[in-house]
């Protein structure tokens, strides 16, 4: 069985730390990848630490610098920065093949690691997967008026059903434009699986159907859950994704 699961930073060049924490035992390592201004506590990340213990799987769980309890500025991240933090933390820290599961805005962030690392990635798994929501679920449905706040002065602040407003750099927008990845092939031979609510009000529903047509790979399943929100943290929610990720990780 794994041991107690241990907790780190790993410190960036400018001085941004890094937190982690890592379950060890048996590989594919698990790697739980989390949203946009979401963090490692959330109860996805924390229902497959626990599943992983459970199984003595190795498990690997980390916050985005700007993020949870790591450091850094939320307002300075970028898609890129944040993929490159956690490529940082889990060549850091794990050894092997990684199933990647990634929830909305860390599903985008999972497909650039696993583009990155194509050779370590046995599997991925997206939840409610947003790739190119920067510019697809932002910029593309600003009103004129936000679209001039945030190229004139940097930064427009969006409502959040979530919390306080959000802060949307004109930054995150720029350089999310250098990573899209639904206007070609996603390049991956790995098993990927999908699950997406057919209610989510955050992700339209069809963004997984486009993501299975353009992986090249042939293992791609999308699970479309008619009653499912955005978050898919309902006990039956929790339940398929184990199921899932169980089903990867004891496959031949």
């Amino acid at each position: 069985m794994a041991g107690a699961e241990e907790s780190g930073r790993l410190a960036r060049e400018d001085g941004a730390s890094l937190a982690w924490r890592r379950l060890r035992g048996a590989g594919p390592t698990i790697v739980f990848l989390p949203g946009f201004r979401s963090d490692m506590e959330g109860s996805k990340a924390m229902h497959l630490a626990a599943f992983a213990a459970r199984r003595g799987q190795a498990m690997l769980r980390l916050d985005y610098s700007g993020h949870g309890a790591s450091g850094g500025r939320f307002e300075d991240g970028t898609i890129g920065l944040w993929s490159a933090d956690a490529l940082r933390v889990i060549d850091a820290v794990t050894e092997g093949p990684v199933i990647l599961v990634g929830s909305s805005m860390g599903g985008w962030i999972g497909l650039n690691i696993a583009l990155a690392r194509p050779q370590r990635v046995a599997g991925f798994v997206g939840i409610a997967a947003a790739p190119d929501f920067t510019e697809r679920l932002i910029w593309e449905a600003l009103a004129p008026r936000e679209r001039e706040t945030l190229l004139s002065a940097g930064v427009l602040a969006m409502p959040s059903e979530y919390g306080e407003p959000t802060p949307i750099t004109l930054g995150l927008i720029e350089d999310g434009r250098l990573h899209l990845r639904l206007n070609g092939p996603i390049a991956l031979d790995c098993p990927v699986r999908l699950l997406q609510g057919q209610r989510d009000s955050d992700v339209p529903w069809r963004t997984a159907l486009d993501i299975a047509e353009r992986v090249t790979g042939d293992d791609v399943r999308v699970t479309l859950v008619k009653d499912g929100d955005h978050r898919l943290s309902r006990e039956a929610d929790l339940a398929l994704l184990e199921g899932v990720v169980g089903a990867l990780l004891d496959a031949p």
